[in-house]
């Protein structure tokens, strides 16, 4: 699964081969998480309510080039939040 930002503690990634809809996947701690790209609603999993308003904000930010990534495959580094 490769790993496209980390930023405190909280590490941000999605599969090649995955299901629509598009996702990506959250892990903080002993936390895991899989959230939509298009609604910023956690799919499956949970995240403490401060993890997971800071993954919003940061999926916000780069929501356009998160769904390019999911329709090419074409996976790469997103700079952190902080």
């Amino acid at each position: 699964m490769p790993e496209i930002s980390r930023f405190l503690g909280i590490i941000v990634a999605m599969y090649f081969d995955e299901h629509n809809p598009p996702h990506f996947h959250v892990k903080y701690n002993e936390y895991a998480a899989v959230m939509s790209i298009v609604d910023l609603n956690v799919m499956a999993g949970r995240l403490p309510a401060r993890v997971r308003g800071l993954v919003e904000e940061w999926a916000e930010i780069h929501r356009e080039e998160l769904l390019e990534m999911w329709g090419t495959k074409e996976f790469h580094r997103i700079p952190p939040l902080v």
